[in-house]
């Protein structure tokens, strides 16, 4: 009999699922569906995944990268704030009690950085990191071919830590963190506090923004748009130094919309990576790139957690 992995990436805006041979990384099915819509995202996620299985063929496993913080051991997400009705949710329970096979849960970034080593620029990596730039900033982390999870499932949160105190309000309720200064949303707040200061810019009469129009126009000479980019890479940068110190990768990779800003993102990116880091050692070897699984990343990195499970022999 044949049997396959489902795997599932949930968004604020979308889920998709995808039908995975166990032997293939090409899938056999795939869907995609808004989160939002008849019944409650986690009802929706069920009838998903309940359409795209093979009829006759056997599921191995199903494997979910939901967004938000979680416990990837017990399979509760603690708080996914752009879903709703997904705060304390068991999902793990409730999808292994529909289908009766084994269920894993894994944060979005994290299985992004673990889909990115195993199918992406990552191969051949033993250490790196995943950063996603995009409506907020998250984080996964390969350590010695292992992804790292810590003591709760609630490590490489790699937005949520402090680049300017007392800055602007982040997200979490907190200030001064990278995702308030270098996240797509946080572009446009800067952008729009100069022009209500009178800054010229080609994005004047262009409300509302969007981090794409910022881009755009940056790409077109608009010199406001290019210090807005500049601005938030530069702070991911000064992020990314204390990152090497920490972690010492041989790759990051920046994924997410923000990053295919491309050189006007990247070039001061670089430039604030190498005058904080605290010594050339940590640049040696090192490749900075943007991701190479694109919107794909999240089911490439769920299909990636199927495959590392330890699974029941049949």
């Amino acid at each position: 009999m044949v049997s396959n992995f489902i795997v599932a990436d949930v968004g604020g805006t979308h889920i998709r699922a995808a039908c995975f041979p166990t032997d293939s990384h090409i899938p056999s099915n795939l869907k995609r569906i808004t989160t939002k819509g008849p019944g409650t995202p986690h009802e929706r996620l069920i009838n998903l995944i309940a359409s795209i299985v093979p009829k006759g063929e056997e599921i191995a496993a199903i494997t979910i990268a939901s967004p938000g913080p979680l416990d990837p051991f017990e399979g509760i997400i603690f708080d996914a704030p752009n879903i709703p009705g997904w705060k304390d949710l068991p999902l793990k329970k409730l999808i292994q009690d529909q289908f009766k096979v084994p269920v894993a849960i894994g944060n979005d970034a994290n299985l992004a950085a673990l889909g990115e080593w195993r199918f992406g620029v990552g191969v051949g990596h033993r250490h790196l990191i995943y950063i996603t730039v995009s409506t907020g900033i998250g984080g996964g982390v390969i350590i010695d071919n292992q992804m790292l999870l810590g003591a709760h499932g609630l490590a490489a949160e790699l937005g949520h830590i402090t680049v300017i105190p007392d800055g602007p309000l982040c997200g979490c309720g907190m200030r001064g963190h990278l995702e308030a200064v270098s996240s797509g949303p946080a572009i446009v707040r800067w952008i729009e506090q100069e022009l209500d200061k009178g800054m010229f810019s080609s994005l004047t009469t262009k409300r509302p923004l969007e981090a794409i129009d910022v881009a755009n126009a940056a790409r077109k000479g608009d010199e406001l748009a290019q210090a807005a980019l500049a601005r938030a890479a530069t702070h991911l940068g000064i992020a990314i130094a204390g990152y090497l110190h920490v972690f010492n990768p041989s790759l990051v990779i920046i994924g997410g919309g923000v990053s295919q800003s491309g050189d006007i993102f990247f070039n001061p990116l670089r430039k604030a990576v190498s005058e904080h880091v605290l010594s050339s050692k940590y640049l040696e070897g090192l490749t900075l790139t943007p991701s190479t699984l694109g919107d794909e990343v999240g089911l490439m990195g769920a299909l990636a957690l199927a495959q590392t499970l330890d699974l029941p022999t049949p």
